[in-house]
């Protein structure tokens, strides 16, 4: 049988390495493709667990797993750890930050979102968002560092210690039931000398309930449990406003805070995907047609939170920015790239709803499932973790987390409360 020359092959290039990129290229390996990959980090990132790295449950490594290692075994995939800086659809072109050129026949734009500020003053420069492996690592080091800064400073007089959590939704959430719990073991197992009555966790959000995307039952449940934790919950209150160490509000109330977590949202404005066409989508994403592919393209492909998908059945409603949604639209962007150099039509993009979940600290969690009732409590932490193993990437990172995760589900152990950072990041 005669070798194959990858070289001469059609060439597909994917940008970006996360849930949708990494899904593209699984789809094109060992394909008669030519397929190189493009991401700035050399890693991929299970993005839903970062709050758990930033509160000192997991360590960077069980989220994060190298994009070589996962393609090591398929010839026609190449990986170049590279920022993207532009693409040039008249030439078929894209560009990188240091002015190499790659041609390619097919472009699959996966390149994700950033974190939405919403023209807040001051809160892209003062607050800490969730949204890569970077933040995560940052806030830990900043949330555990103020811990031991207050517990000095308490020698002398009582402090206050507010942190304050804005976003209602699932990573505010999942952020603030975590960090309540990181400040309690602290407290128990570490021997931190911080009066429990000065240490407050704010969540705050304009919305008049948690989790606006679940039914309305388990609102009311994440609410009562995040009370039962400590968190104090303000809804309908709009932040108008975040400064160096206190966060304002539009009723003209300024809350002093020692670290401001920004999980109010993402976009894709100023990304890769907010370039593709003159006028993009909400928040940034590019408008996409029903087999995925940008309006007016042949050959790119938008998947992913990047792209507004249009909804089966109702085009003028979008899919949300899921990870399943990321998923399953890298992999029907790459099956019909195929389809296409088999000489066949592409097919409409059809999601399959698996349900969401958000976990609420250790042993509570919420999950809508379609035709399922809403799971609370520890059957739904149980339902979140399972879904959870299943997508993590890397057998090692799921045996790790597994570990873990049940470790921590009988008896909370002395976890990775480590600060671990250059001298100028470490505050």
């Amino acid at each position: 049988m005669t070798p194959v020359d990858i070289e001469s092959l059609p060439h597909v290039v994917v940008v970006g390495g996360g849930f949708a990129g990494i899904s593209a290229v699984k789809a094109l390996a060992n394909q008669a493709v030519r397929v190189t990959l493009i991401d700035r980090h050399n890693f991929h990132t299970f993005q839903p667990l970062l709050y758990q790295v930033a509160t000192a449950g997991l360590e960077p490594a069980d989220v994060a797993y190298p994009i070589r290692t996962i393609f090591g075994h398929a010839k026609n995939v190449r990986v170049r750890h590279a920022r993207v800086s532009g693409v040039d659809r008249e030439r078929d072109v894209v560009t990188l930050e240091d002015g190499t050129e790659y041609s390619y026949d097919y472009l699959v734009v996966a390149s994700g979102t950033v974190a939405a500020y919403f023209d807040i003053p001051g809160a892209k420069d003062f607050s800490m968002p969730l949204y890569t492996l970077a933040n995560a690592r940052r806030l830990r080091n900043k949330l555990l560092r103020t811990l031991e800064d207050v517990e000095v400073a308490s020698e002398s007089a009582p402090q206050q210690l507010n942190f304050v959590v804005v976003g209602g939704g699932p990573t505010g959430v999942e952020t603030a039931g975590a960090l309540s719990e990181l400040i309690d073991i602290a407290m128990r197992r570490d021997g931190l000398r911080i009066d429990p009555e000065n240490v407050k966790i704010y969540l705050v959000d304009v919305a008049s309930r948690l989790l606006t995307a679940f039914p309305s039952r388990a609102s009311s449940y994440a609410l009562k449990h995040l009370e039962s934790m400590g968190v104090d919950v303000e809804l309908e209150r709009s932040v108008v406003e975040v400064e160096a160490n206190a966060i304002r509000f539009s009723d003209g109330e300024v809350l002093q805070a020692r670290a401001v977590v920004w999980a109010g949202g993402i976009t894709a404005v100023g990304t890769i995907a907010d370039q593709l066409e003159e006028t993009s989508g909400p928040n940034g994403r590019a408008f996409v047609t029903a087999d995925l592919r940008i309006i007016d393209s042949e050959n790119v492909w938008c998947v992913g939170d990047a792209a507004a998908i249009p909804q089966h059945g109702d085009p003028t409603k979008f899919y949300p920015q899921l990870a399943p949604v990321a998923i399953q639209s890298g992999r029907h962007a790459s099956q019909q790239i195929l389809r296409l150099l088999g000489g066949q039509s592409t097919q409409d993009f059809h999601y399959v709803d698996k349900g969401i979940m958000a976990t609420i600290g250790r042993r509570a969690a919420v999950a809508k499932i379609p035709h399922v009732p809403v799971i609370e409590g520890t059957l739904g932490w149980w339902a979140w973790l399972g879904l959870h193993l299943f997508y993590l990437v890397g057998f090692r990172n799921r045996i790790r987390v597994f570990i873990n995760w049940t470790w921590r589900y009988f008896d909370w152990p002395s976890g990775p409360r480590l600060i671990v950072a250059d001298a100028e990041t470490a505050r």
